[in-house]
């Protein structure tokens, strides 16, 4: 799929990035010609640099060969037009994984999670549209909070998902399709790294309300929905992956594991919901089952295929169905690593 291929991947220091960029430079879906990371804080570009080249300390690097190497860092903004229309003039493939995605933040800063999550993506619609440039494929990684949306990140990440899809009728070579899914394990801002800082603070542990329930995705699994949209996706159609899920409550007591540490109860943060829904009622049925994951047809009638519709799920899809007992949570962390010791690592540092 990537074999020789020139990748950009904007938002590419943030936890889905990373792992994207660490496993496309395995290999496994093709060596790719050229991996740009695209972003704008020039600080965690250069510490990815220094960890992706296994370099120590910044002073191991003598020379800056940053144009001669595989993996290149670029920096730039999605909310600038002509930052977009250069990074992406000689790219074949797109995967935009930049975003506001804190709730809170979205909720009070409305408007800057509309610059990055829905003129940016407006952005790298018209840099290809306005500049006819010759992209093969764009994916948009969207969030569960875009379905039925209650919060600004939720709006903002759904009306991206319609603009990626609407795109495909501009009439070029174009592909655009779109990834989405729910909690994932351990990237920065979640809800098990908070647990463990509070944790090794002594507690309390915080939890919102008591009834909240939570998909669990790695990131690896995250990456492996982009891989398999990318393969196998049709214009405007959007991946979902089929993934277990938890009370946050067995979450936590999970990860304390008998500790001394006290849960405290604290109330729903601003925008925040109860449960996490990946289809609604009303996608349901233009969403068919691909094995490991859903596939929600385009709304538009141009772009659906009428023979992958003929077999809708026809139900819901939330993380308050079929939720996990208290003993299988503690054993999907200890899978992944993450349950609280001297010592851990999340996800996303896992680079090597």
């Amino acid at each position: 799929m990537l074999q020789d291929k020139r990748v950009v991947v904007t938002g590419g220091t943030g936890s889905l990035g990373k792992v994207l960029v660490k496993r496309m430079l395995k290999g496994e879906v093709g060596m790719p010609r050229q991996i740009v990371v695209f972003s704008r804080d020039e600080a965690k570009q250069h510490q990815m640099r220094l960890d992706f080249q296994h370099l120590r300390a910044a002073t191991d690097e003598v020379i800056y060969h940053n144009f001669e190497q595989l993996l290149q860092f670029r920096i730039g903004d999605v909310r600038d037009l002509h930052s977009v229309s250069n990074v992406l003039s000689d790219a074949d493939v797109v995967f935009n994984a930049a975003a506001l995605k804190q709730v809170p933040s979205c909720e009070y800063f409305p408007f800057e999670a509309v610059q990055t999550n829905i003129i940016g993506a407006e952005n790298i619609i018209r840099a290809i549209r306005e500049r006819s440039l010759s992209l093969e494929t764009v994916v948009g990684v969207s969030t569960d909070k875009a379905c039925k949306p209650v919060n600004v990140m939720g709006m903002t990440k759904a009306i991206q998902e319609k603009l990626f899809v609407r795109a495909n009728l501009d009439g070029g070579k174009t592909r655009y399709i779109c990834v989405r899914y729910g909690n994932v394990l351990a990237s920065r801002g979640s809800v098990i790294p908070l647990f463990h800082e509070q944790i090794r603070r002594g507690g309390p542990v915080t939890i919102t309300t008591t009834d909240m329930t939570r998909f669990l995705l790695s990131l690896e699994q995250a990456v492996d929905t982009i891989f398999a949209a990318m393969k196998e996706g049709k214009p405007g159609e959007t991946y979902i992956p089929r993934v277990p899920s938890a009370r946050v409550t067995d979450i936590a007591e999970a990860i304390i594991n008998n500790q001394n540490i006290k849960t405290v109860v604290t109330g729903i943060r601003p925008g925040e919901k109860i449960h996490e829904i990946l289809v609604s009622e009303e996608e349901a049925h233009r969403t068919v089952d691909r094995g490991p994951y859903y596939v929600i047809q385009p709304m538009l009638p141009e772009l659906r295929s009428t023979e992958d519709i003929q077999k809708p799920i026809g139900h819901e899809y939330s993380s308050a169905d079929n939720v996990m007992s208290r003993a299988e949570v503690s054993e999907l962390l200890k899978q992944h690593k993450l349950m609280i010791s001297d010592r851990f690592v999340y996800e996303e540092d896992m680079l090597a």
